[in-house]
């Protein structure tokens, strides 16, 4: 006190360790020039209706950078004064959910129909070295954080921040100045603290604050600094110098973030629409390792006929509205390991139904570990992994069966892409194709083609004896030609070889596979 009111006499500025909040610009429509027509009902519907209970409440973040760049937004969230509890109480059909930001789900629709407008209360932006302190993470030391309301670890990084506060605050601790604006659907003005509008304009992605600081309160945003340039950079976005500076020394914070939450951030890089995109801004910013080991395979893979066109394929369809599921391209990126585990398990003379199983629980083990939700992620890709054998097979029942197959689709759209490089005959795509959506006399028209087709094969091959193959030399066919018969155990058609060599065959009745012909492709319409 003393020594204030002596700094007062001597006409001192007493210094504050209160941060720059910025200052409220408030650009009308007749600046911003964004489309109204582009705002979601549902997103608008929410905001009227906090507004209409006396609360303020605007569209947030990325929809905002994407509605003044004449785009139209894929998601849109909500920020408000009201707390969660206050907003859920206003909807019928809404959660909070999280613990170390709580937010709130407000859905509409149902099945894939659902949209989720994502609605956050205004946070207060408190100093983090007077934030309670624990030692571990969040999973360590889950009971320290029950009731804790702002904490961080010993590294600085937020482990929750849940305090409400002023709007201002609330645009400060968001991490870009372009996805910090908000917007009121109902007066169409947009409220700029950090001049977001400005850096929209001259194409710039703008950390708020200090990036070695915004880094190491959430690792996690090195990641969002990916996604958003590889996003943005077709309408020539770029990382200033200062945001990307600090990138590759802080990405070793990443090693202290939950894998479950890294993997999520994985797949958002790779499957909204830009996954070669943000593979290309990877290598360029030094990146291209050391995130999360699964994305260094896809890094590393890339480059490879299958994987980059299982990567253009997901962007292709997400470009399109259609959906994409992440055990798909990832069963893609993987396949590699698959078939060499299995190849291998096959020249020790192993049976080929086990053996694959064995080889694709190896690539679990290895390549996915312990990750959120890898109990169906681990079952849709085994299924399309185990489905590809079975195109082989087409004759008798098989393909009756193989059609009704719930992931039927996931295993066709992969032997399609496979298709589409070769690596299996492209024919063998097609018959499925037209299989699929005939009719059941055109079905049967199409296993009499099959089987004359094999037998054609079988006519041209001469008949001469050969000498011993070496032990572990490829065969002539695939390795789905040549345990298609095996591994069709399902309906009871085949079993092991030499079972399948003393069933007498009906009169009619067509061989097992199509000569060496094998096939698989990508995401089809």
């Amino acid at each position: 006190m003393i020594k204030q009111f002596i700094d007062k006499l001597m006409g001192k500025t007493p210094k504050s360790n209160k941060p720059h909040f910025g200052r409220r610009t408030e650009v009308p429509a007749s600046m911003h020039g964004i489309d109204p027509n582009l705002v979601d009902e549902r997103a608008i519907h929410v905001t009227s209706t906090l507004q209409q209970a006396g609360f303020e409440a605007y569209i947030v973040g990325g929809a905002v950078r994407d509605l003044l760049l004449g785009l139209r937004p894929k998601d849109f969230d909500v920020a408000t004064d009201a707390t969660p509890e206050q907003v859920k109480g206003l909807f019928r059909r809404a959660f909070i959910i999280g613990r170390r930001f709580r937010i709130v789900h407000v859905v509409y629709g149902r099945g894939r129909d659902n949209e989720v407008i994502e609605v956050s209360t205004f946070r207060a932006h408190l100093d983090n070295a007077a934030a309670e302190q624990v030692k571990g993470n969040e999973r360590t030391s889950k009971r320290q954080l029950e009731g804790m309301q702002h904490a961080v670890d010993s590294s600085g990084r937020v482990l929750r921040d849940n305090v409400w506060g002023p709007q201002d605050e609330d645009a400060t601790r968001r991490d870009f100045t372009v996805n910090a604006m908000y917007y009121d659907p109902e007066s169409q003005i947009v409220v700029d603290y950090h001049g977001g509008i400005q850096d929209s304009k001259k194409r710039v992605l703008r950390m708020i604050g200090d990036p070695v600081a915004r880094y190491r309160e959430d690792p996690v945003r090195i990641i969002r600094a990916v996604r958003f340039a590889a996003k943005l950079s077709p309408l020539g976005f770029k990382i200033e110098a200062k945001t990307a500076k600090p990138l590759t020394q802080s990405a070793t914070l990443l090693a202290d973030v939950p894998q479950s939450r890294l993997f999520d951030e994985m797949l958002k890089l790779l499957q909204t629409g830009h996954s070669l995109a943000s593979i290309a801004q990877l290598k360029h910013l030094g990146l291209a390792t050391g995130i999360y080991p699964l994305l260094d395979v896809v890094v590393e893979r890339a480059d490879s006929a299958f994987v980059n066109v299982a990567l253009a394929d997901t962007d292709r369809r997400v470009g399109e509205g259609k959906p994409v599921v992440p055990s798909f391209l990832l069963a893609c990126v993987l396949w590699a390991d698959v078939r060499e585990g299995w190849a291998k398990r096959l020249t020790r003379k192993e049976h080929p139904h086990p053996a694959l199983q064995d080889a694709i629980d190896e690539v679990f083990y290895a390549r996915i570990g312990d990750v959120s939700g890898r109990g169906k992620l681990a079952a849709d890709m085994r299924e399309i992994w185990m489905m590809q054998p079975r195109f082989e097979k087409r004759v008798g029942s098989t393909p009756f069966g193989l059609v009704e197959q719930p992931r039927f689709r996931a295993g066709f759209d992969f032997l399609r892409l496979r298709a589409d490089i070769d690596e299996v005959d492209v024919r063998l795509a097609d018959w499925w194709q037209e299989f699929s959506m005939a009719s059941d006399a055109e079905r049967e028209d199409l296993l009499q083609s099959a089987k004359l087709e094999q037998q054609a094969l079988q006519a041209v091959k001469p008949r001469v004896r050969r000498a011993p193959r070496p032990e572990g030399a490829p065969g002539p066919v695939t390795l789905e030609a040549n345990a298609a018969a095996s591994i069709e155990t399902e309906n009871g058609e085949a079993g092991a070889p030499k079972k399948r060599r003393r069933r007498r065959r009906k009169p009619g009745e067509g061989g097992d596979s199509v000569g060496d012909s094998v096939g698989d492709s990508g995401n089809v319409a």
